[in-house]
């Protein structure tokens, strides 16, 4: 039996990609998504959060990395950018900086931990079930991190976290060979599943649920109709989850550090498609959310 988690991350980020997620979940093959708590759009999405049905779990999209802290700097220091202003606070924002902090010891667990449990809190606070918990770029791959987020997942009620790790293969090669920034891609990720073992255990020991694994994280920022066909073709047994970035590039997106644009509304399209309906359908692959998990 195979079946599909489709998350579409960044809820919250700009009311453009509220809207998309809205749209995805009624007319096309998304089940899920993550609500980032300190995004610009926040208020707005929890409005829109009713109008995605029960069939869609929300969970917390915990920024760490690229964002603004719920907490205050004095709590957070080992958190922050160098030099990160006092009103206004900012976490680090390159992920090479990032797992450099995470690796050498320089990140504080505790302050992770509550930040965390902040982030969660605002959700809760704000009506919201979470339903499982992601970070903003994967950022929970490294140990230092999975622990304490955790435990503040597991304090707070929260019963599932996503698996950042999935297979790399098969891959159209010809795609990657031409797209530098894909096959950089490929081997990050395949220096990062030395930690797989870890969080699988650290899973466990937590008594947490989590997917077999992520699929769609390659394509992040290229997906097309034909790299879909590709994924849900080579979709092992098991549940996997499907990560997306649907959006509008508007103006309001403009205003925002992030590099996915255009991308964002080519994933609109083939997830409302037709031909990705048929082709779920086709290959017998259950939708399922992280209610189902």
């Amino acid at each position: 039996m195979r079946r599909l988690i489709v998350n579409a991350d960044d809820f919250g980020m700009t009311r453009g990609i509220n809207r998309a997620i809205v749209e995805v979940s009624r007319q096309g093959i998304v089940t899920s998504t993550t609500l980032m708590a300190t995004a610009p759009a926040f208020d707005d999405a929890v409005t829109h959060a009713a109008q995605l049905g029960s069939h869609v779990s929300i969970g917390c999209h915990v920024i760490l990395l690229d964002g603004t802290p719920v907490l205050p700097q004095a709590r957070i220091s080992s958190l922050l950018q160098p030099a990160s202003g006092q009103n206004q606070p900012e976490f680090r924002i390159k992920l090479g900086d990032f797992a450099r902090a995470a690796l050498s010891g320089k990140l504080d667990p505790e302050q992770v931990e509550a930040e965390v449990l902040g982030q969660i809190n605002r959700l809760q606070d704000s009506g919201i079930n979470v339903s499982h918990i992601d970070c903003h770029k994967h950022a929970h791959i490294f140990p230092a991190v999975l622990k304490p987020l955790l435990r503040a997942a597991k304090s707070r009620g929260v019963p599932a976290i996503r698996n950042p790790f999935g297979r790399l293969f098969p891959l159209p090669f010809g795609r990657i060979l031409r797209n530098p920034k894909m096959w950089r891609r490929v081997a990050e990720l395949g220096v990062l599943a030395s930690f797989a073992a870890n969080f699988k255990r650290e899973v466990e020991n937590h008594g947490m649920r989590t997917p077999d694994g992520s699929v769609g994280v390659v394509d992040t920022g290229s997906l097309d109709l034909d790299s879909f066909l590709v994924i849900v073709d080579t979709l092992p047994e098991g549940t996997w989850e499907f990560v997306c970035h649907p959006g509008y590039n508007d103006a309001e997106l403009d205003q925002v550090r992030t590099r996915l644009r255009q991308s964002r509304e080519q994933e609109l399209e083939i997830l409302t498609s037709p031909n990705a309906k048929a082709a779920l359908r086709e290959r017998s692959i259950e939708l399922i959310s992280y209610h189902d998990l």
